[in-house]
């Protein structure tokens, strides 16, 4: 009846249940949890704490930086204000005063000069109602009376003349015949009607015709030194061409008149006219 024992345990303890392994691993694995736990905490407070002094640094950094420099930018120059002022009207031009009533001595013209030019550019007529005067703006229409006859007839100013001393107007061929004029007469001049153009005249004195160019240019050089403009006008008068002197450039008919006597006291002319230009 022998049965096989075991030897006991050395010492006299008790013998102790023995610890299996899988009580172990799960204890094991408990604590490699918690350690792995506190290690992300662990970082995520450095982290934090890191990214924190970091941006303090930065901002402490951009808060001691000096300020980058700026180009200074001129001010803009302020643009001046203006005021238009519209131009003042010019005033209209005055017609030179006509003298009404004129009296004096009447002439007429017909050959050479029929079918030429006149002073105005049309051509004369000898057979027309017209006539020429020195001064009367071209178009002017005049009665003219005759003081001998009683007769009259009304014209239309187209040229220029007479350039003789003391006749006032040179009537056409036709226009003489109607008022039973076979030369000369004294006659009333009544204007009738004005004319449309109201440009201002400008007014000449005339010194002298000439049908040698030499005896123009030496009268053109007598007066010039004093008195001017002097210009010499060409004019044929169908019996050869003839060059008138005429001095001055006046706006008025008066001044033309004054300068005409101070030419005359002068003595480098002995006849003068006051001649309107246009």
């Amino acid at each position: 009846m022998d049965q096989c024992l075991a030897p006991a345990p050395r010492g006299g303890n008790a013998a102790r249940p023995a610890v299996t392994g899988r009580r172990y691993n799960r204890g094991g694995h408990d604590i490699l949890r918690i350690t792995i736990g506190i290690g992300v905490v662990l970082g995520l407070l450095l982290s934090a704490t890191g990214c924190l002094h970091r941006h303090k640094v930065g901002a402490a950094a951009r808060a001691t930086s000096p300020p980058a420099p700026t180009t200074p930018i001129p001010p803009t120059p302020a643009t001046p204000t203006t005021t238009t002022i519209p131009p003042s009207p010019r005033p209209a031009p005055v017609p030179a005063p006509i003298i009404q009533d004129e009296e004096g001595i009447a002439s007429w013209y017909g050959h050479p000069y029929h079918g030429r030019h006149t002073a105005n550019g049309e051509i004369y007529n000898m057979y027309g109602v017209s006539a020429a005067h020195r001064t009367l703006p071209f178009g002017t229409v005049v009665c003219v009376h005759d003081l001998e006859n009683g007769r009259d007839v009304t014209v239309r100013i187209n040229d220029r003349g007479p350039f003789i001393e003391g006749r006032i107007i040179d009537l056409s061929f036709s226009a003489a015949q109607a008022m039973g004029m076979s030369g000369i007469a004294p006659v009333r001049l009544e204007i009738v009607g004005r004319s449309a153009s109201s440009e201002p005249g400008i007014f000449a004195v005339q010194v002298g015709a000439f049908r040698d160019r030499r005896n123009a240019d030496r009268m053109k050089s007598l007066i010039e030194t004093r008195h001017g403009p002097v210009v010499i006008l060409g004019f044929d008068r169908g019996d050869g061409t003839f060059y008138r002197v005429r001095v001055g450039s006046e706006s008025s008919e008066d001044a033309a008149r004054e300068l005409a006597q101070q030419l005359r006291r002068e003595n480098p002319a002995m006849e003068t006219f006051v001649v309107r230009m246009n």
